[in-house]
């Protein structure tokens, strides 16, 4: 019947979905936790490179703020 396909079906599925969630979990990996941007348009070019600048480190994904659970008190 029908559901006979749904086994093979969903093992293709998450044999698909395997790439896409590892490259984003390799580019957390490699950018301080954050994940990779995208720069589709000069506008947002711009932002990440004064990002960078900014930042102070010469990497976008550096902030000079830490987040509030690993500020010290």
């Amino acid at each position: 019947m029908w559901y006979e396909i749904l086994p093979g079906l969903s093992l293709m599925a998450v044999a698909l979905m395997i790439p896409g969630l590892a490259t984003i979990q390799i580019h957390k990996f490699t950018n301080g936790g954050k994940e990779k941007r995208v720069a589709r348009v000069p506008w947002q070019w711009y932002l990440m490179e004064r990002d960078r600048r900014v930042g102070g480190t010469g990497h976008y994904f550096d902030s000079k703020v830490k987040p509030y659970f690993e500020r010290e008190n």
